[in-house]
């Protein structure tokens, strides 16, 4: 399914790059699926020029059947849908590598004496990853950092972080001030950053912050890159780079590495819950309701 919405996107766009956006993939990534969508059909789809992709004659008949198949495929999920309404069976979860502690607690908890029969699989992918397995019928809800546009899914703002900095302590020493550590002092450290692939709209956001206070971000991570805490923590303690993290990170800090906040809060980090619109799962909407709840009261 998803190769070939991937393919439907790039001959209704025209080119890798508007597809490319549309579906908060890199242009890389898509090439890629595209090219294997080919190899296991065994045929050109597309021809890659400067001007724009040209559609084939196989995959002028290939965009008619791929189609047909996912209108039936989309089809098949609202009639599921509606047996599985109630509850019952998985509810597939998709979740980010960091989300506040206790944020999914009291929902899981209030699902749980609700729909007792219903387990949570949780998976731990990008922001990208999500919207492509929610709109390919692999996830049922997922917690991303920028809301999708278009009436396909709802969102709810669940969760502000406002970010702060990890430095090396002799570093926080000498540039903290009574609010923190000012943005603009960081400007001989570099970046431990993430694939922009990753979360578009968020990494755009965060970086033309950084690049507003004179930032120098050096090259962008590699694509697949995960930002976990060792890789963070391992480029902070060398004393040449910061790492962005909120107050209360679940990560044991060493000695020489501390959290500090960013002098004016100039960087807040947004979680939206996000899942299909057509969904009429009542399990999930108590889950989604008890996250509301707790959003409210936070």
């Amino acid at each position: 399914m998803r190769e070939l919405r991937a393919f439907v996107a790039v001959v209704e766009e025209g080119g890798l790059s508007a597809a490319a956006r549309r579906l908060h993939v890199s242009q890389p990534a898509l090439s890629q699926t595209i090219s294997g969508l080919e190899r296991h059909l065994g045929v050109k789809l597309l021809v890659r020029g400067s001007s724009g992709v040209k559609v084939t004659e196989a995959g002028t008949a290939m965009v008619g059947e791929a189609r047909a198949v996912l209108a039936r495929h989309d089809q098949a999920l609202r009639v599921m849908a509606g047996y599985a309404g109630p509850g019952g069976g998985a509810l597939r979860v998709g979740i980010p590598l960091e989300l506040p502690s206790g944020l999914l607690d009291p929902a899981l908890a209030e699902l749980a004496e609700a729909y007792p029969e219903t387990r949570v699989q949780a998976r731990h992918l990008s922001t990208s990853d999500q919207l492509t397995a929610l709109r390919a019928g692999e996830l049922d809800v997922g917690f991303l950092r920028e809301r999708p546009s278009g009436p396909e899914f709802d969102a709810l703002l669940v969760v502000r972080e406002r970010l702060g900095v990890l430095i090396a302590a002799e570093q926080a020493a000498e540039l903290a001030g009574p609010d923190g550590v000012p943005l603009d002092a960081l400007g001989s450290l570099q970046w431990v950053g993430f694939p922009r692939s990753g979360s578009p709209a968020w990494f755009d956001e965060l970086t033309a912050v950084l690049r507003g206070h004179g930032l120098d971000l050096g090259p962008e991570a590699p694509e697949g890159q995960a930002l976990i805490a060792d890789v963070k923590l391992a480029a902070v303690a060398s004393g040449r780079a910061f790492a962005l993290a909120p107050a209360g990170w679940q990560q044991p800090l060493p000695d020489h590495v501390t959290w500090s906040p960013l002098a004016g809060h100039p960087l807040v980090r947004r979680t939206w819950v996000v899942w299909p619109a057509d969904s009429r799962r009542r399990d999930l909407g108590r889950f989604i309701a008890a996250l509301d709840r707790s959003a409210e009261s936070g």
